[in-house]
Protein backbone atom coordinates (compact mmCIF):
# COMPACT_ATOMS: atom_id res chain seq x y z
CA UNK A 1 0.00 0.00 0.00
CA UNK A 2 1.45 3.18 -1.04
CA UNK A 3 1.99 6.05 1.87
CA UNK A 4 -0.44 4.86 4.51
CA UNK A 5 -1.47 2.18 3.96
CA UNK A 6 -10.08 17.72 -20.76
CA UNK A 7 -6.38 17.86 -22.61
CA UNK A 8 -6.87 18.10 -26.27
CA UNK A 9 -4.60 20.18 -28.22
CA UNK A 10 -3.50 19.53 -32.29
CA UNK A 11 -0.12 19.86 -30.46
CA UNK A 12 -0.74 17.04 -28.59
CA UNK A 13 2.14 14.71 -28.82
CA UNK A 14 2.65 11.41 -26.81
CA UNK A 15 5.47 10.34 -25.36
CA UNK A 16 7.19 6.88 -25.32
CA UNK A 17 9.23 5.28 -22.79
CA UNK A 18 10.44 2.26 -21.06
CA UNK A 19 7.13 0.70 -20.24
CA UNK A 20 5.17 2.63 -22.36
CA UNK A 21 2.13 -0.24 -24.02
CA UNK A 22 0.61 2.71 -26.68
CA UNK A 23 -0.41 6.22 -26.37
CA UNK A 24 -2.67 8.31 -24.46
CA UNK A 25 -5.92 8.35 -27.11
CA UNK A 26 -8.56 11.17 -27.22
CA UNK A 27 -8.29 13.20 -24.38
CA UNK A 28 -11.26 15.33 -22.73
CA UNK A 29 -10.83 19.39 -22.19
CA UNK A 30 -9.26 20.26 -19.05
CA UNK A 31 -10.13 23.84 -17.53
CA UNK A 32 -6.91 24.98 -16.30
CA UNK A 33 -4.79 27.58 -17.42
CA UNK A 34 -0.66 27.35 -18.00
CA UNK A 35 0.66 29.06 -15.26
CA UNK A 36 4.52 30.83 -14.69
CA UNK A 37 6.70 30.04 -12.14
CA UNK A 38 6.88 32.06 -9.06
CA UNK A 39 9.59 34.28 -8.82
CA UNK A 40 12.02 32.97 -6.70
CA UNK A 41 12.01 32.94 -3.00
CA UNK A 42 15.71 31.64 -2.26
CA UNK A 43 19.02 33.64 -2.43
CA UNK A 44 20.69 30.78 -4.60
CA UNK A 45 20.74 30.12 -8.28
CA UNK A 46 18.55 28.27 -10.22
CA UNK A 47 19.95 24.77 -10.39
CA UNK A 48 17.59 23.31 -13.55
CA UNK A 49 14.21 24.53 -14.71
CA UNK A 50 11.94 21.78 -17.26
CA UNK A 51 8.51 23.26 -18.61
CA UNK A 52 7.53 19.30 -19.14
CA UNK A 53 5.79 21.02 -21.93
CA UNK A 54 6.92 18.75 -25.11
CA UNK A 55 8.27 15.40 -25.98
CA UNK A 56 11.63 16.88 -25.33
CA UNK A 57 11.36 18.48 -22.29
CA UNK A 58 11.12 14.50 -20.96
CA UNK A 59 14.03 13.23 -23.16
CA UNK A 60 16.01 11.03 -20.98
CA UNK A 61 13.22 10.66 -18.14
CA UNK A 62 13.20 7.32 -16.73
CA UNK A 63 9.90 5.44 -16.88
CA UNK A 64 9.60 2.25 -14.02
CA UNK A 65 6.48 0.06 -14.43
CA UNK A 66 3.68 0.90 -17.55
CA UNK A 67 2.13 4.56 -17.73
CA UNK A 68 0.97 6.77 -20.18
CA UNK A 69 2.79 9.96 -20.35
CA UNK A 70 1.97 12.69 -23.00
CA UNK A 71 3.39 15.97 -23.47
CA UNK A 72 0.92 18.99 -24.00
CA UNK A 73 1.39 22.93 -23.92
CA UNK A 74 0.01 22.26 -20.52
CA UNK A 75 2.18 20.46 -19.04
CA UNK A 76 3.28 16.62 -18.87
CA UNK A 77 0.37 14.12 -18.45
CA UNK A 78 0.81 11.25 -16.08
CA UNK A 79 -1.69 7.80 -16.44
CA UNK A 80 -1.40 4.62 -15.24
CA UNK A 81 -1.67 2.29 -18.44
CA UNK A 82 -2.73 -0.91 -16.56
CA UNK A 83 -5.87 -1.41 -14.40
CA UNK A 84 -6.06 -0.79 -11.18
CA UNK A 85 -7.51 -4.09 -10.12
CA UNK A 86 -3.89 -5.13 -11.01
CA UNK A 87 -2.95 -3.50 -7.35
CA UNK A 88 0.43 -2.42 -6.91
CA UNK A 89 1.43 -3.82 -10.89
CA UNK A 90 -0.58 -0.89 -12.20
CA UNK A 91 1.41 1.94 -10.80
CA UNK A 92 4.69 3.22 -11.83
CA UNK A 93 7.35 5.56 -10.95
CA UNK A 94 9.13 8.58 -13.74
CA UNK A 95 12.47 9.95 -12.71
CA UNK A 96 13.83 13.03 -13.75
CA UNK A 97 17.81 11.60 -14.64
CA UNK A 98 19.15 14.35 -12.85
CA UNK A 99 21.06 14.33 -9.75
CA UNK A 100 20.77 17.32 -6.87
CA UNK A 101 22.66 18.16 -4.35
CA UNK A 102 21.36 18.95 -1.03
CA UNK A 103 20.07 21.95 0.25
CA UNK A 104 17.52 22.95 -2.48
CA UNK A 105 13.97 23.65 -3.10
CA UNK A 106 12.37 21.66 -5.40
CA UNK A 107 9.28 23.20 -7.22
CA UNK A 108 6.38 22.24 -9.72
CA UNK A 109 2.60 23.20 -10.69
CA UNK A 110 0.45 20.38 -10.11
CA UNK A 111 -3.00 19.83 -11.29
CA UNK A 112 -5.61 16.79 -10.56
CA UNK A 113 -7.51 15.87 -13.35
CA UNK A 114 -9.17 12.71 -12.20
CA UNK A 115 -9.33 10.55 -8.79
CA UNK A 116 -9.31 8.18 -7.07
CA UNK A 117 -5.39 7.80 -6.42
CA UNK A 118 -2.25 9.22 -4.90
CA UNK A 119 0.79 11.17 -5.66
CA UNK A 120 4.12 10.55 -4.30
CA UNK A 121 6.91 12.40 -4.49
CA UNK A 122 10.56 10.82 -4.28
CA UNK A 123 13.83 13.00 -3.45
CA UNK A 124 17.24 12.66 -2.11
CA UNK A 125 17.06 9.04 -3.89
CA UNK A 126 20.66 7.10 -4.09
CA UNK A 127 20.94 3.35 -4.30
CA UNK A 128 22.18 1.26 -1.93
CA UNK A 129 24.62 -1.27 -2.98
CA UNK A 130 27.12 -3.50 -1.00
CA UNK A 131 26.73 -0.94 1.96
CA UNK A 132 27.50 1.94 0.14
CA UNK A 133 25.16 4.96 -1.96
CA UNK A 134 25.04 4.55 -5.68
CA UNK A 135 23.20 6.02 -7.99
CA UNK A 136 19.43 5.11 -8.11
CA UNK A 137 20.28 3.79 -11.57
CA UNK A 138 23.13 1.56 -11.09
CA UNK A 139 22.32 -1.53 -13.07
CA UNK A 140 23.48 -3.59 -10.02
CA UNK A 141 20.63 -2.66 -8.34
CA UNK A 142 17.24 -4.70 -8.25
CA UNK A 143 15.14 -4.45 -11.00
CA UNK A 144 11.79 -2.13 -10.29
CA UNK A 145 8.61 -2.31 -12.04
CA UNK A 146 6.99 0.79 -9.73
CA UNK A 147 5.36 -1.84 -7.33
CA UNK A 148 5.57 -0.22 -3.49
CA UNK A 149 8.00 -2.52 -1.82
CA UNK A 150 10.91 -2.05 -4.40
CA UNK A 151 11.13 1.85 -3.34
CA UNK A 152 10.21 1.28 0.07
CA UNK A 153 11.52 -2.33 1.36
CA UNK A 154 14.53 -3.10 -0.92
CA UNK A 155 17.86 -1.03 -1.96
CA UNK A 156 16.92 2.02 -2.70
CA UNK A 157 17.35 5.33 -0.13
CA UNK A 158 15.28 7.80 -0.03
CA UNK A 159 12.66 10.67 1.29
CA UNK A 160 9.04 10.87 -0.03
CA UNK A 161 6.24 12.84 0.27
CA UNK A 162 2.43 11.42 -0.74
CA UNK A 163 0.16 14.31 -1.44
CA UNK A 164 -3.51 14.57 -2.84
CA UNK A 165 -3.70 11.00 -1.50
CA UNK A 166 -7.54 9.99 -2.68
CA UNK A 167 -6.84 6.59 -3.29
CA UNK A 168 -8.99 4.75 -0.36
CA UNK A 169 -12.20 6.01 1.20
CA UNK A 170 -9.96 7.30 4.70
CA UNK A 171 -7.99 8.97 2.61
CA UNK A 172 -10.89 10.27 1.32
CA UNK A 173 -12.19 11.52 4.55
CA UNK A 174 -9.54 13.14 5.76
CA UNK A 175 -6.74 14.36 3.66
CA UNK A 176 -2.98 14.59 4.57
CA UNK A 177 0.35 15.02 3.32
CA UNK A 178 2.71 12.62 4.72
CA UNK A 179 6.41 12.32 4.66
CA UNK A 180 7.95 9.08 5.13
CA UNK A 181 11.73 7.83 4.84
CA UNK A 182 12.76 4.83 2.61
CA UNK A 183 13.93 2.05 3.33
CA UNK A 184 10.98 1.56 5.29
CA UNK A 185 7.98 2.95 5.81
CA UNK A 186 8.89 5.24 8.67
CA UNK A 187 6.71 8.69 9.22
CA UNK A 188 8.52 11.28 10.19
CA UNK A 189 5.53 14.01 9.06
CA UNK A 190 2.18 14.94 8.16
CA UNK A 191 -0.41 18.20 7.57
CA UNK A 192 -3.71 18.87 6.45
CA UNK A 193 -3.18 18.88 2.66
CA UNK A 194 -5.75 21.58 1.71
CA UNK A 195 -6.28 20.61 -2.03
CA UNK A 196 -9.93 19.73 -2.90
CA UNK A 197 -11.30 16.93 -4.78
CA UNK A 198 -10.84 17.36 -8.76
CA UNK A 199 -14.60 19.00 -9.36
CA UNK A 200 -13.82 21.88 -6.58
CA UNK A 201 -9.87 22.21 -7.23
CA UNK A 202 -8.65 25.77 -8.74
CA UNK A 203 -5.47 24.33 -10.63
CA UNK A 204 -2.59 24.37 -10.74
CA UNK A 205 -1.15 24.61 -7.16
CA UNK A 206 2.37 25.29 -6.77
CA UNK A 207 4.31 22.34 -4.99
CA UNK A 208 7.33 23.74 -2.74
CA UNK A 209 9.68 21.09 -0.90
CA UNK A 210 12.74 22.77 0.97
CA UNK A 211 15.54 20.50 1.77
CA UNK A 212 18.26 21.30 4.08
CA UNK A 213 20.28 18.17 5.43
CA UNK A 214 17.72 16.28 7.76
CA UNK A 215 15.23 18.95 7.46
CA UNK A 216 12.37 18.68 4.99
CA UNK A 217 9.45 21.67 4.81
CA UNK A 218 6.33 21.08 2.23
CA UNK A 219 4.50 23.98 1.41
CA UNK A 220 1.56 24.26 -1.10
CA UNK A 221 0.73 27.35 -2.95
CA UNK A 222 3.08 29.06 0.06
CA UNK A 223 1.03 27.34 2.56
CA UNK A 224 3.28 25.61 4.98
CA UNK A 225 1.89 22.13 5.20
CA UNK A 226 4.27 20.53 7.47
CA UNK A 227 8.15 20.92 8.48
CA UNK A 228 9.70 17.18 9.73
CA UNK A 229 13.68 16.45 10.37
CA UNK A 230 14.88 12.70 9.61
CA UNK A 231 16.41 11.22 12.29
CA UNK A 232 16.17 7.77 11.05
CA UNK A 233 19.61 6.28 12.20
CA UNK A 234 22.08 5.72 9.11
CA UNK A 235 19.21 7.79 6.45
CA UNK A 236 21.08 9.75 3.89
CA UNK A 237 20.47 13.14 4.53
CA UNK A 238 22.48 14.37 1.12
CA UNK A 239 21.93 14.22 -2.58
CA UNK A 240 20.02 12.23 -5.50
CA UNK A 241 17.64 12.21 -8.13
CA UNK A 242 13.56 12.86 -7.89
CA UNK A 243 10.54 10.82 -9.15
CA UNK A 244 6.92 10.83 -9.45
CA UNK A 245 5.08 8.22 -8.67
CA UNK A 246 1.23 7.89 -8.99
CA UNK A 247 -0.76 5.25 -7.41
CA UNK A 248 -3.71 4.22 -10.42
CA UNK A 249 -6.40 4.97 -11.27
CA UNK A 250 -5.13 9.03 -10.59
CA UNK A 251 -4.16 11.17 -13.44
CA UNK A 252 -1.92 14.02 -12.69
CA UNK A 253 -0.48 17.45 -14.78
CA UNK A 254 2.68 18.45 -13.93
CA UNK A 255 4.45 21.10 -15.57
CA UNK A 256 7.24 23.70 -14.68
CA UNK A 257 10.06 21.80 -12.82
CA UNK A 258 12.66 23.72 -11.07
CA UNK A 259 15.12 23.35 -8.52
CA UNK A 260 16.81 25.99 -6.48
CA UNK A 261 19.31 26.38 -4.58
CA UNK A 262 19.02 27.31 -0.64
CA UNK A 263 22.83 28.31 -0.16
CA UNK A 264 23.75 32.48 -0.70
Amino acid sequence: MDADPKLSSPARRTLLLTSLLGSAGALAPLAVQAATPAASKSVGKRLYFNPLRSTADLAGFRLEGSAQVTASPLGMRLKNDKPPELGQESNFVLWCPEVFPDQIEIRWNFTPVAEPGLCVFFFAAQGLFEGKEVSVFDPRLKPRQGLYDQYTKSDVSALQIAYFRRRYPSERAFHLAILRRAPGFTLLAQGADPIPNVEDATPPYRIRIQKRARNVRFFINDLLIFSGDDETPHATAGSGCIGFRQMAPLEGLYSDLEVVSLLA
